[in-house]
């Protein structure tokens, strides 16, 4: 029996309760998924509306992924010692805080504190759905209801830039936040009223070092990175190296220490298991050749085809619908054939539009980039939860929550990178340009948008190769297949 009943729960059976959960906890994750993407389009609004600088309205984006990886690492220890009401009733109430505190900001820095407290609740809500399934759901089936998790993922960022054009055409900024108040408060109460507990809880200590080290490292790496994709910005900047080398150092001396603790704060023994190992490397790939299609084609449509953001979301929709759609049936491809097919298929498919996109231009038909924005995100859709699910079936259930942490926290740290160095890419050669070719800034800045692409094209290539060793695996049920 895997569905520990309390007093808070009057299921009727045990699947139904499985069900009820991993609905609840769907529901939750598109509703913080959603808000994270939500802010991009409006930064510019915001910085005219609280008068502040181009790189202080660029910490309602930074701020945010700087608590994520600050806090998703501390998931596996927090998903072992407290239960899964606890932590679901935390994590909404947090993202509902500061939902409502963020709509009623009169100022920036209570705006920026409300994202801090959405940020805090989506850094746990992650992990959780994905520890929860893997609890509850049988191997068999595991492949299908990861597909539907993903599809949730994926749908959330995609219709995010589209919901939030649209309200900054007809309505206030506001309205990002207060169209969420409802929904986010309804999950939280149905949580309260349904949702019961999952699992067992494991006995383990906290390393309060190790928080502290966790923070310097991860949070100094992605702090630097952002900042060197921030305007006017670029990774060779003093300030930024230093951050980064703080970064490394951090992550260096934490993953030293967890080896050497009874009770580690992310248990390090999940790398060795090669399909874990090797999904984490891969999804790390992926989450780079995601962020190319999410930040250089808004800049190419925005700056060198002068479309307005609510058009520039609209236009990026049906590649993030059909991502939404395919887990109808990407996920039962999966369970009956394995990875394989879908992996390579899908890396070939991202290889084919990355490498289309290196030949953008100022002419290139609009038919022809969302067919490829299609093919792109077929192509996605077929990697996240092949890969995933991959690698988190063969950890053994005593790891599931520290390898669903430590894949949610490389997959943040590839975000920031990937971030960081296609925007670099892009404005050294757009600054090439300039000074061997022509002054002229839309002929220079394509130069740049196509060897960002070129460059997210060879990690797509090396993602294929990496595609053919990825295998079917089982769970590991003994300790002792991954002590030695």
């Amino acid at each position: 029996m895997r569905v520990e009943t309390t007093p808070n729960s009057h299921a009727s059976s045990n699947a139904t309760s499985e069900k009820g959960i991993i609905l609840t906890l769907l529901i939750a994750t598109f509703v913080v998924i959603l808000n994270e993407t939500i802010m991009g389009v409006a930064l510019p609004r915001l910085q005219t509306e609280f008068q502040v600088e181009a790189s202080t309205v660029q910490w309602l984006t930074t701020a945010y992924l700087l608590v994520m990886a600050v806090l998703i690492p501390t998931t596996g220890f927090l998903i072992q010692r407290f239960s899964t009401r606890t932590l679901f009733l935390t994590a909404m109430s947090l993202f509902s805080f500061g939902t409502i505190t963020a709509a009623a900001a009169q100022g920036f820095e209570v705006l920026l504190v409300g994202r801090i407290f959405q940020a805090s609740g989506t850094a746990l809500m992650l992990p959780l759905l994905m520890t929860v399934i893997l609890v509850l759901v049988p191997m068999e089936r595991r492949g299908a209801m990861m597909s539907t998790a993903s599809m949730v993922i994926s749908v959330a960022p995609a219709i995010g830039p589209a919901i939030s054009g649209l309200i900054m055409q007809a309505l206030s900024w506001r309205f990002m936040f207060i169209f969420v108040v409802p929904i986010a408060l309804g999950v939280l109460a149905y949580g309260y009223l349904r949702l019961v507990n999952v699992g067992k809880l494991q006995p383990a200590s906290l390393d309060i070092a190790s928080i502290v080290i966790a923070a310097v490292g991860f949070g100094g790496l992605v702090y630097g990175f952002s900042r060197a994709g921030e305007p006017g910005s670029s990774i060779s900047d003093p300030l930024v190296l230093g951050l980064i080398g703080i970064g490394v150092l951090g992550i260096a001396l934490f993953a030293w220490r967890q080896t050497r603790l009874a009770s580690p704060l992310l248990d390090l023994r999940v790398f060795r298991f090669p399909m874990f190992t090797l999904s984490v490397v891969m999804m790390m790939v992926v989450m780079v050749t995601l962020f190319a299609s999410a930040i250089l084609l808004p800049f190419y449509f925005q700056e060198i085809r002068h479309f307005n953001t609510l058009q520039t979301g609209l236009f990026l929709l049906p590649g993030g619908a059909l991502m939404g759609l395919s887990g109808l049936f990407v996920g039962r491809i999966f369970d009956r054939s394995g990875p394989r097919v879908l992996v390579i298929g899908g890396m070939l498919l991202v290889v084919l539009a990355l490498w289309q996109w290196t030949s953008l231009n100022p002419s290139t038909s609009v038919i022809w980039l969302l067919g490829l924005h299609i093919i792109f995100s077929l192509g996605l859709a077929c990697l996240f939860t092949p890969v995933l699910t991959t690698g988190l079936n063969q950890l053994p259930q005593a790891l599931h929550s520290h390898g669903t942490a430590i894949s949610n926290t490389l997959q943040q740290v590839a975000g920031a990178i990937g971030t960081a160095l296609l925007i670099t890419i892009m404005s050294a050669g757009q600054a090439r340009h300039v000074k061997t070719i022509s002054a002229d800034p839309i002929a220079a800045l394509n130069t740049g948008i196509q060897q960002a692409f070129a460059v997210a094209a060879g990690l797509a290539v090396v993602g294929l190769l990496l595609a053919l060793f990825l295998r079917r695996t089982g769970e590991t049920t003994g300790e002792a297949t991954f002590m030695h």
